[in-house]
């Protein structure tokens, strides 16, 4: 069956890093472009990172911009988010998505749809605090 799980919160303070991981299983990962999420409780849950199913187009929402870095490795079938100078509004539930999509261009704020994730992870906790 399909598997999507994120690893790799915790807690940090502010202007500490992260890396997030997420491994896959049960479908068939180089046909996804995959995605990261995150949602407060309280608010709609947004877009962080997109990458395409070859890695070489990547997206991000602004505010994470040149902090953030998505990578995937299709033989390991694994996306990673590397988190740099993290802040308290970071603070959130990440979450893994493979997207029923493979080029991610045309998103440039990172701005996918929800109605198009094919597969979701349970999430990580990140937590910036002082």
């Amino acid at each position: 069956q399909v598997q999507v799980v994120e690893s790799g919160g915790g807690s940090v303070q502010p202007g500490g890093s992260l890396s997030l991981s997420c491994t896959t299983s049960g479908f068939e990962f180089a046909d996804h472009a995959m995605g990261w999420f995150r949602q407060v409780p309280g608010k709609e849950r947004e877009g962080v990172a997109l990458i395409s199913w070859s890695g070489s187009v990547k997206r991000y929402r602004p505010s994470v911009k040149h902090r953030f870095t998505v990578s995937r490795d299709n033989r390991k079938r694994t996306v990673s988010l590397q988190m740099n100078n993290l802040q308290p509004e970071d603070t959130a539930l990440y979450y893994c998505a493979a997207l029923d999509a493979t080029e991610i261009g045309t998103y440039y704020d990172a701005n996918f749809p929800e109605r198009d994730v094919d597969y979701w992870g349970p999430g990580t906790q990140v937590t910036v605090s002082s």
